[in-house]
């Protein structure tokens, strides 16, 4: 027969079992983010931007495909050397990208999607200038809709909406895309397709 202080331990070691292959367990069942790597070579016309990026971009989880081409999108409308990728959906102090000066202020905010008047209001008062793009046509009107009176007292913030059927289907671990962008529209090409994305001026 077992003393109880010998009971307790082997109590005590087989609790400590059982939490190490729980934890062990959620570990291994956690999904993590897609990596994707793209060459992306842009020539602008209207803005006189012609320029190779090589980009590693991670897809959170609970991004969708759709969402995550509106980012690269966005990022090639408005390519410069400075502009770059935040930690997006994982942060909500940060937008999906922005473009920082060398001492640290923020001069180009992007936001994707339908941003509440409390969000947009600190952006704009963080950031030299704000654009928002919608791109789900469907919940973007009902959300201008109901944002626009609001949102035109400040003066920073451009929105448009991104017209792009059928780009979600460009996605792939490894890309190499050709970006030109001539009079406000993108036309954008991979190995196998070709696509011209516009922007509406909300």
């Amino acid at each position: 027969m077992q003393k109880p202080f010998v009971r307790l331990c082997l109590a005590i070691r087989t609790f400590t079992d059982c939490n190490k292959a729980i934890n062990s367990t959620k570990t291994s069942m956690a999904i993590s983010s897609t990596i994707n790597k793209l060459s992306v070579t842009i020539a602008n016309m209207d803005s006189h931007y012609y320029q190779s990026h090589e980009l590693t971009l991670a897809q959170h989880p609970s991004e969708t495909d759709l969402r995550f081409m509106m980012r690269l999108i966005a990022f090639m409308a408005n390519a410069s050397e400075r502009l770059s990728f935040t930690k997006g959906m994982d942060s909500d102090e940060e937008p999906d990208l922005w473009q920082k000066t060398l001492t640290d202020e923020i001069e180009l905010w992007i936001d994707l999607g339908q941003p509440d008047e409390k969000r947009i209001r600190k952006a704009c008062g963080r950031a030299q200038q704000v654009i928002i793009y919608t791109y789900q046509e469907r919940k973007a009107k009902v959300w201008w809709e109901q944002q626009q009176a609001k949102l035109q007292r400040f003066n920073n913030l451009k929105v448009f909406h991104i017209n792009a059927q059928g780009v979600e289907a460009m996605i792939a671990r490894s890309m190499k895309l050709q970006c030109n962008i001539q009079d406000g529209e993108i036309y954008l090409s991979d190995e196998n397709s070709s696509l011209v994305i516009t922007l509406d001026r909300l």
